[in-house]
């Protein structure tokens, strides 16, 4: 069964597309028509391409692995921070820091020197400092906080990225495509699908649209994570019940070894009263 029906989609207004004139002709594929000049996307194909998009991404998760959300326009910010929050995935909202996938370890020592501010304000350190250098410090923490504060768990460079406006974030997708990082993508009619692992097309402008991928992605992510905590919690019973398995092999083990013992004992004595 389809993870988004066709009313779903409709509802949401995810078929609205860009001016014929501002099109990409690698969408013709998923244009369903043209409607006062405006191109229709055909929500069946979207529906097809939401579900391997999920499927995908529940996989990655379910490997325990993260996937990056990026997502720095307007309408998507608080759409993308709120949703991906739940399910405890790193994103990016505000600029996109340049070099962040490919010079991952600088960005590693800017989110350490974030931890490391944390501990100077924990320790007491940061209260002994003058007026003006707690004042530098907290403005510096507070720009880290901005741009990397929701990345500060990344601990590693993502197996994924989902952005969703593959125009605007262009950067992020070149990078990640360097990297041979697979990207899922919002794609409106605007751009070129090609540029997408996984491209889902939708409308990228609208709220109710975004609002709609961006939750059943975080559905998907949410389901890849039960099915890991269910096949670790079986793994570890499993482990377990070994363990307790092994000392009653080692006692069954012992009993047969002693009961052998015995019947050789026993056997010598007959053959040495045989002799006399």
């Amino acid at each position: 069964m389809s993870r988004l029906t066709f009313d779903q989609l409709l509802e949401a207004g995810v078929h609205f597309g860009h001016l014929k004139r501002k099109w990409n002709p690698a969408m013709a594929p998923y244009i369903f028509m043209e409607r006062n000049g405006i191109h229709i996307i055909d929500l069946h194909k979207t529906a097809v391409k939401v579900d391997e998009a999920a499927e995908a991404m529940k996989k990655i998760v379910k490997d325990g692995r993260k996937v990056l959300f990026v997502a720095t326009k307007k309408q998507a910010k608080d759409i993308v921070s709120e949703e991906v929050t739940k399910v405890g995935m790193p994103f990016v909202t505000e600029r996109w820091p340049g070099g962040m996938l490919t010079n991952f370890p600088t960005i590693r020592k800017a989110v350490k020197k974030m931890s490391s501010i944390d501990k100077m304000i924990s320790d007491g350190t940061f209260a002994s400092l003058s007026k003006r250098e707690q004042l530098q410090i907290s403005r510096q923490r507070a720009k880290l906080e901005k741009n990397l504060g929701s990345i500060a768990d990344l601990s590693r460079l993502p197996a994924a990225l989902f952005v969703v406006d593959i125009l605007k974030e262009k950067i992020a997708v070149h990078e990640a495509q360097r990297l041979g990082i697979p990207v899922f993508a919002m794609v409106d009619t605007n751009s070129d699908p090609k540029n997408a692992d996984f491209p889902i097309p939708a409308n990228d402008d609208a709220s109710k649209s975004i609002q709609l991928i961006v939750s059943t992605m975080c559905q998907a992510i949410k389901e890849g994570l039960d099915e890991r905590a269910v096949e670790k919690e079986n793994t570890a019973k499993e482990t377990v019940e070994e363990g307790e398995e092994q000392p009653v092999e080692r006692k069954r083990q012992r009993r047969s070894s002693a009961k052998k013992e015995h019947v050789e004992e026993v056997s010598v004595e007959v053959a040495e009263t045989e002799e006399n």
